[in-house]
C-alpha cells in the first residue's frame, strides 16, 4: 500500500503531463480519444505488461470500480444536462422519445440476440448482459460532442442530440437491467418479478429520481442566482457548484436507494432550464478540465484491471474469436440500422447522413462497466437464486 501511494501518483501525473503535450496532435491528427490512450497506458503499467501497478493489491476492485464509475458517470451526465440548450428535452421530445424508446429497446434486443447466438447461453441471460450495453456512454460521447474538432466537424443539432441521449439513457438503463435480473431470479414467479419491476424500478427508481432531480435542479438554480445577485459567492465556488451538486445528489439518492445517475442528469438540465448558468460559464473551462482528469484516471485504472485471463474459457464458451466477432456484429447491427430506419421520426437529424453518423456513434464504455458491477453486486447478494453462469460470463463479455 505504501509503495502504491507513491507509484500511482507518479505514473498518473506523468501521463497527464506527457499526454497533455501532444494531446492536440493525438486527437486531431491521429483521431484517437484520450480515453483509448489512457486505457492503453493502463494496460502497459498493469499486471499484464510491466506490472508496476495492480489495483487488486490494495483495493477491492469490484466495489471500488462500481463507486468510481458511479461518480464519473454522475459528474458527466450532470455536465451533459447543463451544456444542453434551454429546455432541450421538452423542445426535442419527439427525438428523445425515439432515441430513448424504440432505439434503446432495439439496441438491447439486438445485442442480446448476438450474445445468445455467439456464446450459447439462454436468452434471458443474454438480455441481462445486453442490458449493460444498452445505454450509450456520456464519457466516450465527449469525443464527438465537445472540443475543437467536434465543433468544427459535427453539426450542433447532432452534438446536442447525442449528448442528451447519452446523458439520460444511462439512468434509463436500470429498467432493462432489472427486467432481466428479476426474470432470472429463481425465487420470483413471473407475476412477482413484473410487479416488483414496475413499482420498485419504474415508480421508485425512475419516477422518483425524475421528481427529485427537477426539484433539486430548480432549487439549486434559484439559490445560486440569489447568492450571485447579492455578491455572496466567489467565482471559484460558482464554477464548482455543479460538481458539488452532482456529488450531493449521488450521496442522497444512494441513501434512499433510488436512481442517482438519472437524477443527476435531470437536475443538471433543470439547473440550466433558463440557460443562465450555461451562459455564465461558457467561457470558463473548469468543468472540462476536471472531467478530463477524472476520465483519464478512470481509464488508466480500467486498463490495469482488464481480466485478460477470462477471455478464453472453454467451459463458458468464451474464446477470443467469439468476442471479436460478437464485437463486430454489435458495432454493425446494434444501433446503426434502427437509427437510420427511424430518420424521418427524429427531427434532430436533418438527413440520412446525420442519422448514419449518429447511428454509428453509440459508444459502450463506463456505463457498461457500471451496470455490470451492479449485476454482480445483486447476484452476489443472493447467489442461491441465480444460475452460476449468469455471474461468471458477464465479466469477460
Amino acid at each position: 500500500m505504501a509503495a502504491a501511494s507513491k507509484v500511482v501518483p507518479a505514473f498518473l501525473g506523468g501521463f497527464i503531463c506527457i499526454y497533455g503535450l501532444v494531446s492536440g496532435f493525438v486527437k486531431e491528427r491521429l483521431f484517437l480519444s484520450e480515453s483509448l490512450v489512457a486505457m492503453l497506458f493502463g494496460i502497459i503499467i498493469g499486471p499484464q505488461a510491466i506490472n508496476v501497478v495492480d489495483p487488486r493489491d490494495f483495493v477491492d476492485t469490484s466495489k471500488f470500480t462500481l463507486e468510481f464509475a458511479r461518480y464519473v458517470i454522475a459528474i458527466q451526465v450532470m455536465a451533459a444536462g447543463i451544456t444542453l440548450p434551454r429546455r432541450y428535452i421538452v423542445r426535442k421530445w419527439r427525438t428523445m422519445s425515439v432515441m430513448l424508446g424504440p432505439v434503446m429497446v432495439v439496441m438491447w434486443l439486438v445485442t442480446a440476440g448476438i450474445i445468445h447466438l455467439m456464446f450459447e447461453i439462454g436468452f434471458n441471460q443474454a438480455l441481462l448482459i445486453a442490458s449493460c450495453a444498452a445505454p450509450t456512454d456520456p464519457i466516450l460521447a465527449n469525443s464527438v460532442v465537445k472540443g475543437r474538432y467536434a465543433e468544427a466537424n459535427v453539426p450542433k443539432n447532432v452534438r446536442d442530440a447525442l449528448s442528451a441521449e447519452s446523458g439520460i439513457n444511462d439512468g434509463l438503463g436500470l429498467p432493462f437491467l432489472y427486467f432481466a435480473l428479476y426474470l432470472l431470479n429463481e425465487s420470483y414467479s413471473t407475476g412477482h418479478a413484473m410487479g416488483r419491476w414496475f413499482y420498485w424500478i419504474w415508480c421508485y427508481n425512475i419516477l422518483l429520481s425524475v421528481v427529485i432531480g427537477i426539484v433539486v435542479g430548480y432549487v439549486a438554480r434559484k439559490l445560486l442566482r440569489w447568492a450571485e445577485s447579492y455578491d455572496l459567492i466567489d467565482k471559484e465556488s460558482f464554477l464548482a457548484f455543479s460538481i458539488g451538486l452532482s456529488i450531493f445528489i449521488v450521496g442522497c439518492l444512494q441513501l434512499i436507494r433510488s436512481d442517482d445517475v438519472l437524477c443527476c442528469f435531470i437536475a443538471g438540465h433543470a439547473f440550466t432550464w433558463d440557460d443562465w448558468f450555461r451562459e455564465e460559464t461558457k467561457d470558463a473551462h473548469f468543468q472540462e478540465v476536471l472531467d478530463g482528469l477524472i476520465n483519464v484516471t478512470f481509464f488508466i485504472y480500467f486498463g490495469t484491471i482488464i481480466p485478460w485471463h477470462q477471455f478464453n474459457n472453454a467451459e463458458l464458451v468464451i474464446a477470443p474469436w467469439r468476442l471479436i466477432v460478437a464485437a463486430i456484429m454489435v458495432l454493425l447491427l446494434r444501433r446503426l440500422p434502427i437509427v437510420v430506419l427511424l430518420t424521418r421520426l427524429t427531427p434532430a437529424f436533418r438527413n440520412y447522413r446525420q442519422s448514419i453518423f449518429a447511428g454509428w456513434f453509440g459508444p459502450i464504455g463506463v456505463g457498461a462497466i457500471f451496470f455490470a458491477e451492479i449485476v454482480l453486486e445483486e447476484i452476489e447478494a443472493e447467489p442461491e437464486h441465480y444460475h452460476l453462469r449468469s455471474r461468471e460470463i458477464i465479466v469477460p463479455i
